[in-house]
């Protein structure tokens, strides 16, 4: 079907759908804990099969439908589906809006690039289907908004990739940091480094590969040439699709700022930075950036560098509270304890490492997303309301570096002209804003 046949269809079946605290929305059916829920994956190399696999390691759930615009790709996930399940995969889709009208499919995983998240998220609610959506959730704050009304509007429980909220580790060290013990905190600093992720050489344009489908690829972002920089992993490092490690690893990290902090919107804005490291290669998004989110009575500063692994404390991530009496480190390893120590005074007592434990964030993120799932609660750990905010303050620091100015945020705009156009992206045609 074209797409306003999609939109009405979608509007028809969201509006007709209720609310029973049993039903899984797909189906549009009560369902016993014993039946299966049943999986469809949009985007199906990288995380979003990484998603798929921490799925189908719950007994209850089952993979019936694959989508992805590289031919490639979509035969050699379908074939490891079948291994995982010992089932093939009865539907193979290059149309997304296929797999979303597959009324067996009761949970839709997003896993494409970031500048498909939006639509896809909003069409699968609109379908009645529930949603694991890869972070960051939006690629731009107006689409964020969207996708929160969407959720709402549509009782769909959408959990977003920020496997750390179900990380226990992240929690203990965040349930130290609320208990006093390190004294007036005076800045957070967040922090990026890495090493692993090299510079990308410039390459020229070339022709489509055989079996992708790269028109469908770009969706509402703008037309271009190919070329193998943009495509699949490295698209992160391009404006059009993404916002490089801010949008990345900030949403994780960042998350955890706020969230030790028990703080919302920032009084001001602004970053510096840039292409330091490599100044001629193909990324358009900085491997050098810091910015500064300053809340009036101590500042959260966010830290990246791409290619070198030396962040701070030892470590090439992580968040650290610095108090009066001592700093708490903690990254996806463990946490930690440094007493603040003055003239030969130890503030407070160290609190040695405490490695990370629990089996695995993500594996516990979809956990909790069954959960909800069977439960309909929306409440999910990393609820569609916790990333949407995650991502938006992320989007604030890009914006303030592309602006190169210190910038007011009220919620809704910055009273700058030149910093609110950055605040919703214009789609390429045929595709459109969803107006929910």
């Amino acid at each position: 079907m074209d797409r306003r046949e999609f939109i009405a269809k979608a509007a028809m079946v969201g509006a007709g759908l209720g609310a029973s605290p049993f039903l899984v929305r797909g189906a549009n059916k009560k369902v016993n804990p014993s039946d299966k829920i049943k999986l469809g994956l949009i985007g199906c190399n990288g995380m979003g099969f990484s998603d798929l696999s921490a799925f189908l390691n719950n007994s209850e759930c089952e993979c019936i439908a694959l989508c992805d615009i590289d031919a490639g790709v979509l035969q050699r996930r379908a074939a490891d589906t079948e291994k995982i399940q010992g089932k093939k995969v009865p539907f193979l889709y290059k149309d997304w809006r296929d797999l979303i009208d597959n009324k067996d499919v009761d949970v839709v995983i997003v896993g494409t690039p970031d500048h498909w998240h939006c639509l896809q998220m909003v069409g699968a609610a609109q379908m009645g289907k529930d949603v694991y959506c890869e972070k960051p959730l939006g690629n731009s704050i107006e689409e964020c908004n969207i996708m929160v009304r969407a959720a709402q509007r549509y009782n769909s429980v959408v959990q977003v990739g920020q496997w750390q909220r179900s990380d226990p580790h992240w929690q203990d060290a965040v349930d130290f940091v609320r208990s006093g013990k390190l004294g007036k905190i005076r800045t957070v600093r967040v922090f990026s480094y890495q090493g692993w992720c090299p510079s990308i050489p410039v390459k020229p344009d070339c022709e489509v590969p055989e079996g992708v489908d790269y028109d469908m690829w770009l969706g509402p972002a703008p037309k271009r040439p190919f070329n193998p920089n943009r495509f699949h992993f490295t698209f992160r490092w391009f404006w059009d699709y993404a916002g490089g490690l801010m949008t990345d690893w900030g949403v994780h990290l960042l998350d955890y700022a706020l969230y030790g902090m028990d703080v919302t919107a920032p009084k001001s804005v602004m970053a510096s930075g840039g292409k330091y490291g490599y100044p001629d290669d193909a990324c358009e998004t900085p491997d050098l950036l810091q910015t500064v989110y300053d809340f009036g009575d101590f500042t959260v500063l966010w830290d990246h560098a791409i290619g070198i692994n030396d962040g701070a404390y030892g470590r090439t991530h992580g968040v650290a509270y610095v108090g009066e009496n001592g700093t708490l480190v903690v990254d996806r390893s463990g946490w930690e304890v440094i007493p603040e120590n003055v003239n030969g005074q130890k503030r407070m007592e160290a609190v040695p490492f405490k490695e990370a434990y629990g089996g695995g964030g993500l594996n516990l993120h979809v956990k909790n997303h069954l959960e909800c799932i069977k439960s309909r609660n929306r409440a999910c750990n990393a609820s569609i309301e916790i990333g949407a905010h995650i991502a938006k303050f992320s989007q604030l620091g890009n914006i303030a570096y592309r602006t190169g100015k210190k910038l007011y945020w009220d919620g809704a705009s910055f009273g700058d002209a030149e910093a609110d156009a950055y605040l919703c992206k214009e789609y390429r045609k045929p595709w459109e804003l969803p107006l929910i």
